[in-house]
């Protein structure tokens, strides 16, 4: 293959690679916001998801260690995402009691919780740093776990090699994902009374329906999702890679709040949309423009983001429509 088709094959590369994070989270916040309730507090929970997955690996291996034995990198792998998963969903959990039972307002829930998680995350980060000798890091056993998997042949496919073979196993897990919430959204009888609450939760409870409970379950999955988002940032990004870096999520959240609009409330178009996103993030190191300062690539996911919401405010089509309960605390003494 020419130089010209490796370079463009590296950049798709990066870009779904870069897309992971945040497709994780998008699906989080879409389930959410399905249940009515609108959680501004995602990264918050990715942040969480991110601190937690790493202080559990962290701890286990040294725990492993400390008693003579010889950690295992699946079990770290393991921990982690259960960790993270469980960081991201407590965040939700106390967002939902919240705003759910003690009917607190949505929005400055979740900006509260975005201050919590992202405090939360440093202090912890520089805490265990501090103990640890400078910084917190997993073994390289560890790190690789993370790494790009070993398909063999497939993986040296020409072109459908590197476009389909050479990822880690949390963008398959984010494609699995997306699959799986694309099908319980659109034929899963409770995918369809998810939605119901989502779009009159007094008809939905007329009918039987319990708000609460499917509210809170949407709220907790789709955080855990976050938590996970997160953990792929600590975890596999290039910048971390299983090292805690102070504010390493860095946006993500809020880019992700803004995909969910981007991506009409649909799991298929948040892949799509997030590969855009990834796209964005990684194109100065493939396709840099002679003269044009760094600092304006960095721009270019939020400029992308403003004329979304921008072009999303001006389109505004009922199939594709956020879900109408959306923010909105249900009072069942209102029906």
């Amino acid at each position: 293959m020419s130089g010209g088709i490796n370079v463009f094959l590296n950049f798709v590369n990066m870009a779904v690679l870069a897309s992971a994070p945040l497709l994780l989270a998008t699906l989080g916040e879409i389930l959410t916001e399905k249940s009515g309730n609108l959680n501004l507090g995602v990264e918050g929970m990715m942040f969480m998801g991110a601190i937690s997955s790493l202080a559990a690996a962290y701890g286990y291996e040294n725990a492993v260690k400390l008693a003579g034995g010889l950690p295992s990198p699946l079990l770290a792998t393991l921990i982690a995402a259960g960790a993270a998963a469980g960081a991201g969903a407590l965040g939700a959990l106390i967002y939902a009691f919240l705003t759910v039972t003690l009917r607190a307002n949505q929005n400055v829930t979740g900006l509260t919780l975005t201050i919590f998680g992202t405090g939360f995350a440093n202090f912890f980060g520089e805490l265990i740093g501090k103990q640890a000798g400078g910084f917190v890091q997993v073994s390289q056993p560890t790190k690789a776990m993370f790494g790009i998997l070993n398909l063999g042949s497939l993986s040296e496919v020409p072109v459908l090699g590197p476009l389909l073979f050479r990822y880690n196993w949390m963008v398959y897990f984010g494609l699995i994902a997306m699959v799986a919430m694309r099908y319980f959204l659109s034929k899963s009888r409770r995918g369809l009374n998810l939605r119901a609450v989502g779009e009159n939760p007094a008809t939905a409870d007329a009918a039987g329906i319990n708000v609460a409970r499917y509210k809170y379950t949407a709220t907790i999955v789709g955080g855990a999702l976050c938590g996970l988002g997160g953990m792929y940032i600590s975890m596999s990004s290039a910048n971390c890679a299983g090292v805690w870096v102070h504010n390493c999520v860095n946006g993500y959240g809020w880019l992700a709040v803004a995909l969910v609009i981007f991506a009409t409330w649909s799991p298929t178009r948040a892949w799509l949309c997030g590969l855009v996103f990834g796209a964005l993030l990684v194109v100065r190191n493939y396709y840099p423009i002679p003269g044009l300062p760094m600092q304006i690539y960095s721009m270019f996911p939020y400029i992308a983001t403003i004329l979304v919401l921008v072009v999303a405010s001006i389109r505004q089509v009922k199939e594709h429509a956020q879900p109408a309960s959306c923010g909105l605390n249900y009072f069942r003494e209102e029906r």
